[in-house]
């Protein structure tokens, strides 16, 4: 396990994880430039997530607890910034009920990949996954920034990319149940005792 912890790409997911509180400081000030903090310091936990999975495909750094934690770091981070958009006292914001239905999704695929890997199975993330994922950055950065900049609304840009990404979210987490559970059902082994 340490040796595991201690390779690049499961450095720079251990840096998204460490960046949450960082973001979360800086949305305790409604004003824009902790907006642009907070921008600024989520493009870095974003960037870190690039950069694990691109070091782990090009040089075979590719971990079991990798494999577990780094689509976990993106959902702590990602269910972070939902709970703070929506407490924050500033408008417009996110809708309560949207935030409710992503995290309710990330936390229901977490659980699923935790039930595959009690069996025995590593669930990698699937294509339409990744697109929520990118749809979900770019949602985010502009919520973050929310005010408007440069002649741009960064909410309204920002909620645009959110709507689609709550759509492919939806559609991703009805497929991971769909692929997942039949190999969870039918793997026959029963589930590992927990450490």
């Amino acid at each position: 396990m340490w040796k595991d912890l201690a390779n690049w790409p499961n450095f720079f997911t251990l840096l998204r994880i460490l960046l949450i509180p960082v973001v979360i400081v800086f949305l305790t000030d409604p004003g824009p430039q902790s907006a642009v903090a907070a921008a600024a310091t989520f493009f870095l936990a974003s960037l870190s997530d690039f950069l694990d999975g691109y070091l782990a495909r090009r040089y075979g750094l590719t971990t079991t607890l990798g494999k577990v934690l780094d689509p976990l770091a993106d959902k702590l981070i990602v269910a972070a910034v939902l709970v703070m958009l929506v407490a924050m006292d500033r408008q417009p914001h996110l809708p309560a009920w949207a935030a409710a239905v992503m995290i309710s999704r990330e936390i229901a695929v977490t659980g699923l990949r935790a039930l595959a890997l009690a069996h025995g199975i590593v669930v990698e993330a699937e294509t339409l996954g990744k697109y929520k994922m990118v749809l979900q950055m770019f949602a985010l950065h502009g919520l973050l920034l929310h005010y408007p900049f440069f002649g741009i609304d960064f909410f309204a840009v920002g909620m645009y990319f959110f709507w689609l990404a709550l759509a492919v979210a939806v559609w991703s987490g009805l497929e991971y149940f769909r692929h997942v559970l039949p190999m969870v059902w039918w793997s026959g082994a029963p589930p590992k005792p927990a450490a």
